[in-house]
């Protein structure tokens, strides 16, 4: 089991904290598309994306059922034969996700587990507003310790404590460290490229707005 199918079976057994809030209309839980970034700029904490081009993704496995766009795909790969040279073993999760993809993640999980939308977007992103589909990030795990997979522990592994030291000689950074301003849930396994121009400006233009303030009637 590899891809989307493996990660929705993995995620099956995280339970998401709860929150007091009022579930989102249907209107704000439209999918963001090309153009309207501006119109609804976050949602639930979670800034929109675009998804990438499929002509730009390149598989990181051998099945190809985890992909990367080709800047981040290559980069991931010199980082993990890194890590392999130094004892540690990193196994990536989850790379691009399609807007479709995230609906079923998002509404399906969030269905089965009676939450409000509020309470399902602090471990996940709604469909449209995910990190993953602009093919930059990825979900990583410890092949020594699977039972830390997508979960707070995997902080204490090897894997974990080497991408620390290293990931940024890659250009990957952690997304969602702890006591983010975005309030998502702490995800040590979710990282993402930023090492050329475009990867930079998908997610510094939009963290750069909300800093700057102009996000603030969102949250």
């Amino acid at each position: 089991m590899g891809g989307l199918g493996w990660y929705l079976w993995q995620n099956q057994g995280q339970i998401a904290p709860l929150a007091e809030s009022t579930p989102a209309s249907p209107e704000e839980m439209t999918p963001a598309r090309e153009g309207t970034a501006t119109e609804n700029p976050n949602l639930l904490g979670h800034l929109p994306y675009e998804e990438a081009p499929p002509e730009d993704l390149r598989s990181i496995v051998s099945d190809n059922t985890i992909k990367l766009r080709s800047a981040a795909a290559e980069a991931y790969l010199d980082m993990e034969a890194a890590a392999r040279a130094d004892g540690v073993w990193l196994m990536p999760l989850s790379g691009f996700r399609s807007i479709e993809d995230q609906e079923y993640l998002f509404f399906e999980i969030k269905a089965q587990r009676g939450q409000v939308p509020a309470q399902r977007a602090e471990v996940s992103a709604p469909p449209g507003h995910s990190e993953h589909h602009t093919g930059y990030a990825i979900d990583i795990g410890d092949a020594d310790v699977p039972a830390t997979n997508l979960s707070p522990d995997f902080e204490n592994t090897a894997a974990f404590k080497w991408l620390r030291d290293n990931a940024a000689y890659f250009s990957f950074e952690l997304s969602f460290p702890r006591d983010n301003p975005q309030n998502i849930a702490y995800e040590p396994w979710h990282w993402r490229f930023v090492g050329d121009r475009h990867s930079l400006e998908t997610f510094y233009k939009a963290r750069e707005l909300f800093e700057d303030g102009e996000l603030e009637d969102f949250y």
